[in-house]
């Protein structure tokens, strides 16, 4: 049996040390059941060293063994109140200055305990291990006597014999100098630029995404450009698949002390370190790994068009397709159609060929240097999303088509020849891109200014003229809005509202250009107009049935669930009329099948007095993944992800497709 403990992976307790402490244990158990089984043959010629032998054997078998076995006890005796005095340190409030006090001198003596006592373990197993040896050694050499062709073997035997000793000293005057080290520094469960690509490795503590917001503790670790944590013997989870695509930032907006954020375009992972200097390290840690990703991109062999047709062609002949071609051809699909748009064939903010970045609030292409700039801007500003990595809902390449490079730059850029800033090249260094994209999207230095008046106005459909008539122009003339169908037969100059009016009215004439231009003066994407029962644009948008539309003012912050003056948010707008589409992408996005207008009425009552069978699925569905994801997740079961499927067949709908979603039941009751 070879016994192997590395010293730093023992005070780390680290999942790979747990398991090597596995594998002895096992080695030890399966040695016992092997020597209680031992019968040492009787021959004349060493009948005088059996009883000698016997009693060795029988020493280690009920002492030595019985011994390791009580060493092992105490050792996970030390592990879980390690673990308690962790957990009560991770839960210590911080406004309470003596608990915090009192819950880190408890951990710090924990922790030395039970280092110390993981020491003392690896030595029992040691020293129990040369007890043995110790016995074997003396059989053969009474052996020996009698057995003189042995005395080879024998000679290498007590050669090896000689060295493990030395060895086992050597090793124990090592643990005794690790000993007195152990009480003098602590040391973190942390590593930089390991050999195995490891840039970082520890336990931290992770907040569940589910309605209990549970706390539990992990081993995580940065490798290989990903973000990924382990859970006992486990097979790795991946938590970020791309660091590229992440920010990182302290959280203070939890009671818990030394929290960090890790931001990524789909989620948001929070994470708790044991102290201060722990955060800062994994904080530190996150953005060089998401800087050294920048700088390590490998030029890819094919262009992303090539890759496009590859893929394409390899699918022709299969007859399934797993979720990863579904990521590829969707991917494929929004490179081609987004760079189709006016302007995408160059990156909005420096003009380099062929990007494979976008911002999906913005609507725009983004070389890789331009799309970090815009990430690091943060996502109420620009949400980044990889044109070949992501895969892509319809509903977004749809409002990814109806803007571009051309009309933004039009509203962004629309004073760039008054001022003397000059725009970035390709070729430029990162600073000036970083100063111009901060500029135009967060200082918004190059928009045509609005004037002071008519900020107030409200919005009334008969009195918009009047509005005009009494409200200065503003200097910067917006197109004629296309007349809403069926409304009236001229087009409409509503240049003089204010942004979130012109937000308000663009979005009911689903006219992308303006609305975009409103948002990019200020215009508040959840602006409520008292004149008509408190609506809002993205209500507006829905009466429509403007899927793009809705998504557009999704991706920029408008509230999926603000209700009119009925109570009635855009699902309960989206279910009274029927559309489908609409109610598929507000579930997506969080939106509230339990809430109830004036009349008591939920969207799925609503669907069934209307007698709309798929609408009623999409809510039934969604009412039901939902309590069983939080029934599944309160058990540590991952929850069936079977809905999904269903959402992305009617989203593809509702973008492709939308007079398949017009129907009805003929069964009110289903």
């Amino acid at each position: 049996m070879t016994v192997k403990l590395d010293f730093e992976e023992c005070l780390k307790d680290s999942p790979r040390f747990r398991a090597e402490i596995e594998v002895v244990q096992n080695d030890v158990s399966e040695l016992e059941t092997r020597l209680e089984k031992v019968r040492v043959p009787t021959y004349p010629v060493i009948d005088t060293t059996q009883k000698s032998v016997k009693t060795k054997l029988h020493t280690f078998v009920k002492e030595d063994v019985r011994h390791f076995k009580d060493v092992r006890k105490e050792f996970e005796r030390r592990s879980e109140c390690l673990e308690g005095a962790q957990a009560k340190n991770a839960q210590a409030p911080r406004g309470k200055t003596h608990e915090v006090e009192e819950a880190s001198n408890a951990l710090l003596n924990a922790r030395r305990m039970f280092r110390s006592e993981a020491l003392d373990y690896v030595l029992e197993v040691r020293e129990r291990m040369l007890s043995l040896m110790d016995a074997q050694a003396q059989f053969f050499q009474y052996g020996q006597q009698s057995l003189s062709e042995l005395d080879v073997y024998r000679q290498k035997l007590s050669d090896e014999y000689t060295q493990f000793v030395l060895n086992s000293a050597r090793e124990k005057r090592d643990m005794e100098q690790r000993h007195a080290a152990i009480k003098k520094k602590v040391i973190f469960s942390l590593n930089s630029l390991d050999p195995n690509g490891i840039a970082m490795e520890g336990y931290l503590y992770k907040r569940a995404s589910n309605a209990f917001k549970t706390w539990s503790r992990r081993w995580f670790s940065i490798q290989k450009n990903q973000l990924v944590y382990q859970k006992k013997f486990k097979q790795p989870t991946v938590v970020v698949e791309d660091l590229r695509l992440c920010t990182v930032k302290p959280s203070a907006e939890n009671e818990r002390r030394f929290c960090f954020e890790v931001v990524s375009p789909s989620k948001s992972c929070l994470l708790q370190a044991d102290s201060e200097r722990q955060q800062q390290a994994w904080i530190s840690a996150v953005q060089n790994s998401i800087a050294s990703a920048f700088q390590e991109r490998r030029e890819d062999t094919h262009s992303p068009r090539q890759r496009c047709s590859s893929v394409s062609m390899s699918s022709l002949g299969s007859e399934g397709r797993g979720s990863g071609t579904e990521q590829e051809d969707s991917s494929c699909k929004a490179l081609e159609e987004v760079q189709a748009i006016p302007g995408n064939r160059q990156c909005c903010d420096c003009g380099e060929a062929d990007p494979e970045w976008a911002s999906i609030n913005l609507g725009i292409t983004l070389c890789i240097v331009c799309s970090g700039i815009h990430r690091s801007l943060g996502v109420h500003f620009s949400k980044v999303r990889s044109l070949t990595l992501d895969s892509w809902e319809p509903e977004l390449i749809k409002l990814m088509c109806e803007l571009g490079n051309t009309v933004i730059n039009r509203i962004y850029e629309a004073r760039i020849d008054e001022i003397t800033i000059k725009k970035p090249q390709s070729s430029s260094p990162r600073g000036d891109k970083e100063s111009w994209i901060k500029s135009k999207y967060v200082e918004k230095k190059f928009i045509h200014k609005l004037p002071e008046t008519g900020r107030n106005t409200l919005l009334r459909r008969s009195s918009a003229r009047r509005n005009r008539a009494t409200t200065a122009d503003r200097s910067g003339p917006k197109p004629p809005l296309k007349p809403k169908p069926n409304h009236r037969d001229e087009e409409e100059d509503l240049s003089a509202l204010h942004p979130g009016a012109l937000l308000y009215r663009a979005a009911a004439l689903q006219n992308f250009p303006v609305m975009a231009d409103a948002l990019a003066h200020g215009a508040n994407v959840n602006w409520v107009n008292t004149a008509e029962e408190s609506s809002t644009p993205l209500i507006q948008a829905v009466s429509a049935n403007a899927l793009a539309a809705c998504e557009f003012l999704l991706q920029n912050g408008a509230n999926v669930n603000q209700a009119d003056s009925n109570g009635r948010g855009p699902l309960h707008h989206g279910t009274i009329l029927g559309h489908t589409g609409l109610v598929c992408l507000f579930l997506k996005r969080g939106a509230d099948y339990n809430a109830k207008d004036k009349n008591q009425k939920d969207p799925i009552t609503i669907a069934v007095d209307n007698a709309n069978a798929d609408i009623v699925t999409l809510l039934r569905i969604a009412k039901m993944n939902k309590e069983m994801r939080e029934m599944d997740e309160a058990f540590g079961h991952t929850g069936d992800d079977t809905y999904q499927d269903i959402f992305r067949d009617f989203s593809h709908m509702a973008s492709n497709n939308p007079e398949k979603l017009k129907r009805r039941s003929a069964d009110p009751r289903f």
